[in-house]
């Protein structure tokens, strides 16, 4: 998925011409704490709500040199996994989006960005999730996937974490079934230490027992 894909179109850019106060009215009403600066198609810069507010003169003009303007920006093209990357490393709430020619051509705010990772990853399909703990020397994606492909089941979403001076991994399943008692045995058949596992529906967490003992109550 691109940059492009997940522009918003409801968060109108700000002009130079337009005051402080003007910008923080417009964070406030969409709950962030970047907007982007525009004239016409050419982007001029970020502004922050913590900047805006150490200015006594809420009438001052985004055009002021007192106004600090970030040049922080991602281009159309650019995949999912760096607007993410940028968000991380500068604690932004929104990416200004530029096409080749560096026009500006919309906003991705950190609302579209959580809702497009959450469709990447199949957030909300349904499914088990299986976390397993293998050597780096061991990964074998392929493997891994007969061994789910085998019991019926496929691979929506997968998320490798890897550890600092460690030889160590975790690789984050999403399979197509929330049974997975099955595929979770199969992993320890072929040696796989199955670290966590959620959403099984076949694990006892006491509910069904619960729920006889209550009808049984009722039914005196």
């Amino acid at each position: 998925m691109f940059a492009e894909e997940i522009i918003s179109n409801d968060i109108p850019s700000l002009k130079i011409d337009d005051t402080v106060q003007k910008a923080l009215d417009r964070l406030n009403d969409f709950k962030l704490k970047h907007i982007p600066v525009v004239t016409e198609s050419t982007f001029l810069g970020l502004v922050s709500e913590d900047d805006l507010l150490n200015i006594p003169d809420h009438d001052t003009l985004l055009g002021d040199a007192a106004v600090h303007l970030l040049n922080v920006f991602t281009l159309s093209n650019a995949h999912t996994y760096d607007v993410i990357r940028l968000m991380s490393q500068l604690k932004l709430t929104a990416v200004p989006v530029l096409d080749q020619q560096k026009n500006y051509i919309g906003l991705i705010s950190i609302n579209e960005l959580v809702d497009a990772v959450a469709e990447q990853y199949a957030v909300n399909e349904p499914g088990g999730i299986i976390v397993l703990e293998i050597s780096n020397r061991d990964n074998s994606l392929a493997h891994i996937s007969q061994i789910v492909e085998a019991d019926n089941a496929q691979i929506l979403s997968s998320y490798v974490n890897s550890f600092n001076d460690s030889t160590r991994m975790e690789i984050t399943l999403k399979v197509n079934k929330t049974e997975i008692t099955s595929l979770v045995a199969s992993f320890e058949r072929y040696d796989y230490l199955v670290k966590e596992v959620y959403n099984n529906t076949q694990i006892d967490d006491g509910s069904q027992e619960r729920y006889d003992s209550f009808m049984n109550y009722l039914n005196v």
